[in-house]
């Protein structure tokens, strides 16, 4: 099954300082036929302006992670880290038993970050902070392991899930072959460009969900950037 879910269909949220688009159910849009998939429960694309962010607030029992892919975020939280994330660094942070933290863009440059959260595959885990610098926005023509909870690697972001976040710059003309099993879903999102996935056409800010497929063929039909994103097929729920 590929579902390619169009631009349009996100949720945008305008907040002045802050816009937001919700791929899933999030803060005031719910809609329960898109919860989450397999234990992706958020993707959220921000573009946060200068001199502003997001207030002192509470998580607990997710995964968070943080993809900035211009800009920097300052990041402090209860666990006594602060920390600046800038363009192409890669932050996550194990909520568990309860955590508070803060983000704020202290500079003049609008900010563009994705942060994405993931059920974890335990409960009741002693909250944790990671942050890598990844040499993943240069231009590769292959997926770039970003941040994985299925394999050990180096220069790579652990997560407690059974998922891997892949980022990709691939160049007009270039294709790519990514082989998954009927088990695994995917959720592959277009930063930038045009793709062709198994031959279906996909444009920016585009998503495609895949569920019971061996392989994903990704073609370039302009440059492009995208995330993908494999997970478990079974939902967590908890």
């Amino acid at each position: 099954m590929i579902n390619v879910i169009p631009a349009s269909d996100r949720h945008h949220a305008s907040h002045g300082w802050l816009d937001s688009y919700f791929l899933f159910s999030f803060a005031d849009y719910f809609d329960h036929n898109n919860v989450q998939w397999g234990p992706l429960r958020v993707f959220n694309d921000d573009y946060i302006k200068g001199n502003s962010g997001f207030p002192e607030h509470a998580h607990s029992e997710m995964e968070i992670v943080t993809i900035v892919l211009e800009g920097e975020v300052t990041h402090t939280d209860s666990l006594g880290n602060n920390t600046t994330i800038k363009a192409g660094e890669v932050q996550r942070m194990s909520t568990g038993t309860g955590v508070r933290h803060s983000e704020h863009n202290h500079s003049d440059q609008d900010l563009h970050l994705y942060q994405l959260w993931f059920l974890p595959n335990k409960q009741g885990l002693q909250p944790s902070y990671e942050q890598k610098a990844i040499d993943f926005l240069d231009d590769k023509n292959e997926l770039i392991p970003i941040v994985t909870g299925q394999k050990v690697l180096e220069d790579v972001v652990y997560i407690n899930s059974n998922s891997t976040i892949y980022y990709a710059n691939l160049k007009e003309g270039k294709e790519i072959d990514f082989k998954t099993f009927p088990i695994r879903k995917g959720l592959l999102y277009v930063t930038t460009g045009e793709l062709f996935v198994n031959g279906i056409q996909v444009q920016k800010n585009d998503q495609v969900r895949s569920a019971d497929v061996d392989a994903l063929r990704i073609s370039a039909t302009a440059d492009s950037t995208f995330i993908l994103i494999d997970l478990p097929g079974v939902e967590a729920n908890y």
